[in-house]
């Protein structure tokens, strides 16, 4: 076993102090849970084993040095976390991959090191990687590589969960499942104790799906509350408690919800009606005529995306976001609230490359297809926040990059805050008496000097001004 896998290859097994990022993803994915058994297939010291045992989960954990004696079994899940890039024979890196893949009965994740961390592997080409000055060796997979050799080997298609991970499903209609949960996230049901709790749940959901739903998405306590009364009743008492508008708003996001999952499906891979998940085949059946009616809408949908003009409308008629020249910036908060085929634009790039788990603005380019996720880690804190990290996906391309301003002295920053959110977002007004405050100091005067730190702060000194939170002072210094 030591020949097989390499005698240094155990120099990478490094240790952690919490979940490594490719578990913390597919716990948050709802992938991982106490329900499912889990392989950690090349664990290294078996932190995450440790870490998901505390969570209540079935793990065990394989690896060739220092857990070779774990009894290998099919599992529901298998991690293959970081094992990839560390194997220098193509071959032996191939099997591996399909060894897991024997493993999984229901998914595999998989996750490698990218190209953009080469600054931080230190060493000499060997084969189609790196050889370290630890004699250990690395290869960096693109994120559209690692995407396209999972998919090739494992001959389904797979799904970009983050950047460097993705999911392979056993199931078409697991992985059908998990498109609609990223595509349109379960909105949580109201708590019922009682029967009439219950019918206030059920009059919530319908106000927001714009119809009944099926026994199969009430959550079981509401089921059984609801249990004795007949299906007229129901309908009766919706009709009495809901409002109408609510309702009929509600229906009309249920239809562009649809239409989005639907394109995202097709982008994605699409599947026969009975495989959807059943909320999706009931707002189909609710909503369209028919199947065939819906994916031909979806697929206009997603035609429109190679449509320029039509792109550039949606952004200017988007009520959420800042548009400037080249792109539209979009706050997560107000994601949701952008026209539909722009919702489509963002999705398509993170289910080809993943969407990173810290990001604070969506940047969608109208010149050429690239969406770019940047990370305003104190966007909510600091009236003017710095950026941390930048993540681009070119949609043509389907390449992924990474820029970190970690060490950066002159980072760029942020202005006019309130113009990336949606209007009704409870910070805009606190956002614009600020923005406003400033264009009367006439800090906007030259807008080409303010874009970063350095800019920003020589403006502050020339007008005499600084800041104490989201409020603009004259300077204490000041002469």
């Amino acid at each position: 076993m030591q020949q097989m896998w390499g005698s240094d290859r155990r120099r990478t097994a490094i240790g952690r102090m919490a979940l490594s990022v490719p578990a913390r993803q597919a716990l948050a994915d709802r992938q991982l849970t106490p329900e499912r058994t889990i392989l950690d297939y090349g664990c290294g010291r078996g932190d995450d084993v440790k870490a998901l045992e505390r969570l209540d989960c079935r793990v065990a954990g394989w690896d060739p040095y220092y857990r070779s004696q774990t009894q290998l079994e099919v599992s529901d899940v298998v991690l293959l976390t970081y094992v990839l890039n560390v194997i220098e024979d193509p071959a032996e890196r191939r099997q591996t991959l399909v060894r897991a893949w024997e493993l999984a009965s229901s998914l595999l994740v998989v996750s490698a090191r990218l190209t953009w961390e080469k600054s931080k592997v230190q060493g000499e080409e060997f084969g189609d990687g790196l050889l370290t000055s630890r004699q250990t060796f690395q290869h960096l997979f693109a994120a559209g590589e690692l995407r396209e050799y999972v998919q090739e080997v494992t001959g389904v298609r797979v799904v970009a969960a983050a950047p460097g991970i993705v999911y392979a499903f056993k199931d078409e209609g697991a992985r059908l499942s998990y498109l609609a949960h990223r595509v349109v996230p379960d909105a949580d049901w109201l708590a019922s104790q009682d029967t009439a709790s219950a019918i206030s749940a059920l009059v919530d959901f319908v106000q927001r799906r714009g119809r009944l739903p099926r026994i199969e998405e009430m959550p079981r306590v509401v089921a059984e509350l609801l249990a004795h009364l007949k299906p007229g009743d129901l309908r009766r008492l919706v009709r009495d408690g809901a409002d109408a508008a609510r309702i009929e708003a509600g229906a009309t996001q249920s239809t562009l919800n649809t239409l989005l999952y639907l394109a995202v499906e097709l982008f994605n891979g699409r599947g026969p009606f009975g495989s959807l998940p059943v909320g999706i085949q009931q707002d189909v059946r609710t909503f369209f005529s028919s199947y065939k009616e819906a994916c031909q809408r979806a697929d206009r949908l997603l035609l429109k995306l190679r449509d320029d003009g039509y792109v550039r409308s949606a952004m200017n008629a988007s009520v959420a976001g800042k548009l400037t020249p080249t792109a539209l910036y979009v706050h997560c908060r107000a994601l949701d609230r952008i026209p539909t085929v722009l919702r489509l634009y963002e999705h398509c790039a993170s289910i080809a490359a993943g969407r990173p788990r810290q990001w604070t603005v969506a940047k969608l380019k109208h010149d050429g297809r690239a969406v770019s996720w940047l990370d305003y880690p104190d966007f909510d804190r600091d009236p003017h926040p710095r950026i941390a990290s930048s993540y681009l996906v070119d949609l043509h391309t389907l390449e992924a990059s990474h820029i970190s301003y970690a060490q950066s002295a002159n980072r760029p920053l942020l202005h006019r805050k309130q113009e990336f959110l949606a209007p009704d977002d409870p910070d805009v007004p606190r956002y614009r008496r600020l923005t406003d405050a400033e264009v009367r100091a006439g800090l906007y005067q030259h807008p080409h000097l303010i874009g970063t730190e350095n800019g920003w702060e020589a403006e502050l000194i020339r007008c005499g001004r600084q800041l104490r939170g989201h409020r603009l002072v004259r300077r204490t210094d000041a002469p």
